[in-house]
């Protein structure tokens, strides 16, 4: 990944880019238009049309970060509060309109599950909280930050793999609001229980910390990794277990374990999804549109009181919790994604993605 000086000084002609590419598609959605007879699912039409959708919210983004920094351009002179609002409001705007493009293009929707109306009244209103996702599927991070913003207005700090910033928009803008970018390379970001510790540590008021514990999207083969992972530094128990648990990875405890450390008051929230986790590689993305089954979300509140103190017993609670993640989306009914062309579904849990091998062991 570039580092942030060079990303800034690129940052005219990474712009020009976008527009080259908002303009190519632009163009692509026309001819994909004219050809829409011959086209009955309109694949390349949808997602030409998402595109440019989401480059115009880039651009969107670009304009109004430079339009902020132009009205206070040294940093020691700006209102903290007022240039933070700008930020949050500018990143909830243009989540509502990259999700609406998804559900108007691709067919995306999100069905929340609510816990009990007790158990929602029992997360503090007005105190930080940890949030802990399963990472499942396309669009699933965004969807789940835009509901922590519009439904229980929240302020989510997100944890993100690096290479998001070589989107500009999301590298000016979620840089501006202490997100915390992560190195995508296995074993280069030794420091980032640290990272994530002070992140945690610095929250206040309304604010979430959004982490995927599983460090990255779940697939078959990613799973298979992991649990081999857990095999190698002689955790066979937890690779066990692990294989029990079929529709999850196993968690990864440092960064949680370091938020907790860092601000053992934090009550914790837990959530899970399933519906569009099946959609492993691109190849399978492109031949379920238009989607058929929606994204489906649960979540529940841990308060601090229960989560442990001592750290085994949060690595224990965290592997329970995942557990129950994992026994949630078993549950649902919905486990194969429908492919409308055919009548049949896309791979379920336990079959192989692109360049899986069928029946590998781990």
């Amino acid at each position: 990944m570039p580092p942030r000086w060079l990303r800034r000084a690129l940052l005219p002609l990474t712009t020009l880019l976008v527009v080259a590419v908002l303009a190519l598609l632009v163009l692509v959605a026309g001819v994909a238009a004219a050809l829409r007879p011959l086209t009955p699912r309109r694949r390349v039409l949808r997602a030409a049309r998402f595109g440019t959708a989401y480059l115009v919210v880039d651009l969107r983004i670009l304009f109004s970060c430079l339009r902020l920094w132009l009205r206070a351009p040294i940093a020691a002179r700006r209102e903290p509060t007022t240039w933070a609002d700008a930020h949050w409001a500018l990143l909830e705007s243009a989540l509502r309109d990259a999700l609406w493009a998804g559900e108007r293009h691709f067919g995306f929707r999100v069905v929340l599950d609510e816990p009990p109306r007790q158990d929602v009244a029992a997360v503090p209103v007005d105190e930080p909280l940890l949030v802990l996702a399963r990472h499942a599927g396309p669009g699933d991070s965004f969807a789940i930050a835009h509901l922590l913003m519009t439904e229980y207005h929240r302020r989510p700090r997100i944890v993100l793999k690096d290479k998001l910033q070589l989107d500009p928009a999301l590298d000016v803008l979620l840089n501006r609001l202490s997100c915390c970018f992560i190195p995508s390379r296995s074993g280069a970001g030794d420091d980032l229980p640290a990272r994530l510790g002070r992140l945690a540590a610095d929250l206040t008021g309304r604010e979430a910390l959004l982490i995927f514990p599983e460090g990255g999207n779940w697939t078959p083969r990613r799973r298979r990794r992991a649990i081999r992972r857990l095999r190698r530094r002689g955790h066979f128990a937890e690779a066990a277990r692990a294989r029990r648990m079929e529709h999850v990875m196993p968690p990864r405890p440092a960064g949680v374990l370091a938020c907790l450390e860092a601000r053992p008051d934090l009550d914790v929230v837990v959530a899970a999804h399933a519906g569009l986790d099946r959609l492993v590689s691109p190849s399978q993305v492109w031949r379920a549109l238009p989607l058929v089954v929606p994204m489906r979300l649960r979540w529940w509140h841990v308060p601090t009181a229960d989560v442990p103190r001592d750290g085994d017993a949060r690595t224990q609670w965290l592997i329970d919790q995942w557990a129950e993640v994992d026994a949630w989306v078993a549950a649902r009914p919905d486990g194969s994604v429908a492919d409308p062309s055919t009548g049949t579904g896309l791979p379920t849990v336990g079959s192989t993605g692109q360049g899986d091998v069928a029946g590998e062991l781990v």
